[in-house]
């Protein structure tokens, strides 16, 4: 996907980057690890275990500034250790830092995650015969505003489709893909659905990247799905949501851009798009092992529906045939920011990231579970970031290289190398999370 910079009015964007080094832990490593006897204790207003903040100290070059700044930085962290019983079912253990729901930070693309999920979810609730996330989808455009989709020439048979949007989200998060599946879900089944599933404080409110009012976001296209001869199988009418909106006072920095113009106050960011950390960790957990969690925090995806989106949140661009990328514009890495940052150039096959990323308005995030085959290693961690020195939203001038990206890979490898010395009780059988891509 490529770099976009955009004067926000209404909506926003996301892009992604993502990378690849050799597999090194950073350096200016103590002998000594933490335990995960370390006691919890409260720091300021996020909660912060002795685990994960002991496990950062040990490396006090890469995060020295961010221990020491975590609130400027906005700085939250969840990292989840996976044990396995003898039936090889899992045991989470989770570990913050700096966390707490009520600390806003723009989730960018990882709102497209449950946008995905939620699109195969209300096509399984349709329960309508010859309907499924592989059935041809057109889009309509119900007034001036709206955009129309036809074909894609991005498929085999240059047909759009659910299954196909999904690919493009997880591949290189993919702004029109996502949009095009909000459009089908609507506003309102989006977040009562979340809402449901106990993610309160979700309230996914608008498209990304396109220039659309608050009451455009609430519209959406009409649309229709039709058979390989092009017979109708279900019709949707262009709808205007009516959520209620939440009462919500969150302004970040000093000042923004308007135009070429500064404005000295901070940025509103209260009708922009809001999802808690815990939230998003919790929505990679209900995709990977549904089995952990109860029924009504479930999506309603069947064993076809697994498969798939585990595999596009896994697989790398390059290895895509449908959609087709190529490897300078998008790598292996593409969309991987903890672990490999911003690095180049071709992945370890026995080495996979689960995960789905977000950067926009100097806020970096990537909500991650991360696999080694070859030692038997898995574990869950997300993280989020605000790369905005000087305090100025909207003016495309982030600490994305200097600040997020080295943060992202330093910590991903930090807790790589803490789980390489972690004793477990039973090694994890990973089978069922090895996969075939399409090339």
């Amino acid at each position: 996907m490529l770099r976009l910079v955009l004067i926000i009015v209404g909506s926003l964007f996301l892009s992604c980057t993502g990378t690849k080094k050799s597999a090194q832990a950073p350096s200016n490593k103590q002998d000594s690890l933490p335990t995960t006897a370390s006691v919890s204790k409260q720091k300021g207003p996020g909660r912060t275990d002795s685990l994960l903040e002991n496990i950062l100290k040990l490396y006090p070059r890469q995060f020295g500034e961010i221990l020491d700044n975590r609130d400027s930085f906005r700085t939250q962290i969840i990292y989840t250790q996976i044990d396995r019983r003898p039936d090889n079912s899992p045991v989470f253990t989770d570990f913050y830092f700096n966390v707490n729901r009520e600390t806003y930070f723009y989730p960018a693309s990882t709102i497209k995650m449950p946008i995905a999920l939620l699109a195969i979810q209300k096509l399984n609730e349709l329960k309508i015969k010859g309907l499924d996330k592989y059935t041809t989808m057109i889009t309509e455009a119900g007034n001036e505003i709206q955009t129309p989709v036809y074909n894609d020439p991005s498929t085999r048979e240059g047909r759009p489709s659910v299954a196909q949007y999904i690919r493009k989200i997880f591949l290189v998060s993919d702004n029109d893909a996502s949009n095009r599946l909000y459009e089908f879900i609507g506003q309102e089944y989006l977040n009562e659905q979340l809402r449901k599933k106990g993610f309160s404080n979700a309230e996914i409110i608008h498209r990304l990247n396109i220039f659309l009012t608050e009451e455009q976001n609430r519209q959406t296209n009409p649309l229709k799905f039709i058979d390989t001869l092009g017979s109708l199988i279900y019709e949707q009418q262009m709808q205007a949501s009516k959520l209620p909106r939440l009462n919500r006072n969150e302004f970040l920095g000093k000042g923004f851009m308007r135009g070429d113009q500064l404005v000295n106050q901070p940025f509103d960011f209260s009708r922009r798009n809001r999802i808690a950390l815990q939230d998003l960790h919790q929505i990679l957990k209900a995709v990977l092992f549904p089995e952990s969690l109860p029924a009504d925090q479930r999506f309603n995806l069947n064993a076809d529906d697994y498969r798939f989106v585990r595999k596009y949140m896994s697989q790398y661009p390059p290895e895509s045939v449908y959609p087709p990328y190529d490897t300078v514009n998008t790598w292996d890495a593409y969309c991987k920011f903890l672990y490999w940052g911003n690095e180049k150039g071709k992945l370890p096959r026995t080495f996979r990231i689960f995960n789905k990323v977000g950067d926009a308005y100097g806020f970096l995030t990537d909500i991650a579970y991360i696999v080694d085959f070859e030692k038997n290693i898995e574990f869950m961690l997300s993280a989020t970031i605000l790369c905005n020195s000087d305090g100025v939203f909207n003016d495309s001038k982030y600490d994305y290289d200097s600040v997020g990206f080295p943060f992202m890979k330093n910590l991903g490898r930090a807790i790589y190398d803490y789980e390489l010395n972690r004793k477990r009780t039973r090694i994890p059988d990973l089978s069922s999370f090895k996969i075939e891509y399409d090339k």
